[in-house]
Protein backbone atom coordinates (compact mmCIF):
# COMPACT_ATOMS: atom_id res chain seq x y z
CA UNK A 1 0.00 0.00 0.00
CA UNK A 2 1.49 3.22 -1.24
CA UNK A 3 -0.40 6.78 -0.48
CA UNK A 4 0.48 10.76 -1.36
CA UNK A 5 -0.98 13.91 -0.15
CA UNK A 6 -2.18 16.16 -2.61
CA UNK A 7 -3.40 19.90 -2.60
CA UNK A 8 -6.55 20.05 -5.01
CA UNK A 9 -6.53 22.34 -7.63
CA UNK A 10 -8.52 25.22 -7.79
CA UNK A 11 -10.42 23.97 -10.86
CA UNK A 12 -11.19 20.70 -9.87
CA UNK A 13 -14.65 20.35 -11.00
CA UNK A 14 -17.39 17.68 -11.91
CA UNK A 15 -15.21 17.23 -15.15
CA UNK A 16 -12.22 17.11 -13.66
CA UNK A 17 -13.94 13.71 -11.22
CA UNK A 18 -15.01 11.78 -14.18
CA UNK A 19 -11.42 12.33 -15.83
CA UNK A 20 -10.11 11.03 -12.18
CA UNK A 21 -12.52 8.47 -11.88
CA UNK A 22 -11.79 6.97 -16.14
CA UNK A 23 -8.34 6.87 -14.86
CA UNK A 24 -8.39 5.52 -11.87
CA UNK A 25 -10.64 2.40 -13.70
CA UNK A 26 -8.06 2.06 -15.57
CA UNK A 27 -5.43 0.98 -12.58
CA UNK A 28 -6.01 -2.89 -11.14
CA UNK A 29 -5.16 -1.36 -7.50
CA UNK A 30 -7.55 -0.57 -4.71
CA UNK A 31 -7.51 3.19 -4.70
CA UNK A 32 -8.81 5.74 -2.43
CA UNK A 33 -9.34 9.51 -1.48
CA UNK A 34 -9.10 10.25 2.22
CA UNK A 35 -9.67 14.04 3.00
CA UNK A 36 -10.29 14.89 6.70
CA UNK A 37 -12.84 12.19 7.89
CA UNK A 38 -14.26 11.16 4.33
CA UNK A 39 -13.08 8.51 2.47
CA UNK A 40 -14.03 7.62 -1.35
CA UNK A 41 -13.00 4.80 -3.80
CA UNK A 42 -11.30 6.62 -6.64
CA UNK A 43 -13.22 4.51 -9.08
CA UNK A 44 -16.60 6.04 -8.05
CA UNK A 45 -18.42 9.01 -9.88
CA UNK A 46 -20.76 9.19 -7.03
CA UNK A 47 -18.06 8.83 -4.21
CA UNK A 48 -15.89 11.54 -5.05
CA UNK A 49 -18.37 14.01 -6.18
CA UNK A 50 -19.99 13.13 -2.44
CA UNK A 51 -16.74 14.01 -0.73
CA UNK A 52 -17.09 17.82 -2.14
CA UNK A 53 -13.36 18.86 -2.48
CA UNK A 54 -12.36 22.25 -2.71
CA UNK A 55 -9.47 23.92 -4.19
CA UNK A 56 -6.84 24.51 -1.30
CA UNK A 57 -7.56 21.83 1.03
CA UNK A 58 -5.61 18.33 1.17
CA UNK A 59 -6.13 14.91 -0.47
CA UNK A 60 -4.78 11.88 0.53
CA UNK A 61 -4.45 9.21 -3.02
CA UNK A 62 -4.10 5.48 -0.85
CA UNK A 63 -3.49 2.72 -3.73
CA UNK A 64 -3.06 -1.10 -2.50
CA UNK A 65 -2.52 -3.59 -5.35
CA UNK A 66 0.15 -4.29 -8.38
CA UNK A 67 0.48 -1.67 -10.04
CA UNK A 68 -0.17 0.80 -6.88
CA UNK A 69 2.87 2.75 -7.56
CA UNK A 70 1.62 3.78 -11.31
CA UNK A 71 -1.49 4.65 -10.00
CA UNK A 72 -0.53 7.65 -7.41
CA UNK A 73 1.53 9.96 -10.00
CA UNK A 74 -1.37 9.85 -12.38
CA UNK A 75 -4.18 10.50 -10.32
CA UNK A 76 -2.11 12.94 -8.26
CA UNK A 77 -1.95 15.28 -11.66
CA UNK A 78 -5.75 14.88 -12.53
CA UNK A 79 -6.02 16.70 -8.80
CA UNK A 80 -3.95 18.73 -8.08
CA UNK A 81 0.35 19.35 -6.85
CA UNK A 82 1.97 17.03 -4.27
CA UNK A 83 1.64 18.52 -0.75
CA UNK A 84 4.90 19.40 0.97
Amino acid sequence: MVERSVLINASFDAESAAKLVQKANRFKSRISLVAEEKTANAKSIMGIISMDLQGGNAVTIVADGEDEHHALPELGNIIGTTAS
